[in-house]
């Protein structure tokens, strides 16, 4: 059993490491919000953005994960960021899970090619065809500015994410 474990981890911890890292571009992208409606990163140029990756709707540390982020949007939104969430869940899925959790900002459908959008961004867990628990913080010109692989089973909060907005909100005010 324990030698299970080594062998389900090893994957894991080579996507953690392909993960894009702080300064690379942020590639951009077109996704469903709902099953008749698109976002693109692009349409949030001008002001940073939240990219919370994570593996599936309907499981408990994702719901967890979405709910916690949903009560302190108000705290990103001060900060002057667009938060996303994105997995490869359908958009009808996401629909139902966004009603369910009462969440106030998009979920993305990385859906069709599955996981072409976490593949970019170095996120895509193709033994499990689900996404790594990732967090990326973009500044207003398109550019990771920090980015976060927590492990698939951990909730990786918002502290690393807040400290990040807040840096880059202090980094435009002395600029």
């Amino acid at each position: 059993m324990n030698n299970e474990r080594t062998i389900e981890q090893r994957p894991s911890a080579k996507n953690r490491s392909s993960a894009l890292p702080a300064g690379a571009a942020a590639p951009d992208f077109t996704l469903h919000s709902t099953p008749d409606q698109c976002v693109s990163l692009s349409d949030f140029r001008g002001q940073p953005v939240v990219l919370a990756f994570y593996p599936a709707d309907w499981s408990p540390v994702c719901g967890d994960q979405m709910t916690l982020y949903n009560e302190i949007l108000p705290e990103f939104q001060n900060l002057g960021a667009e938060l996303m969430g994105i997995s490869v869940d359908g958009a009808w899925c996401h629909a139902a899970f966004s009603r369910d959790r009462k969440l106030h900002f998009p979920l993305l459908s990385d859906f069709e090619p599955k996981g072409a959008v976490a593949r970019q961004y170095g996120v895509y867990r193709s033994g499990e065809g689900v996404t790594e628990r990732a967090l990326f913080v973009i500044d207003a010109d398109g550019v990771i500015h920090w980015s976060y692989v927590s492990p698939v089973g951990v909730n990786p909060g918002a502290a690393g994410i807040l400290s990040a907005l807040e840096e880059l909100q202090t980094k435009q005010v002395t600029t």
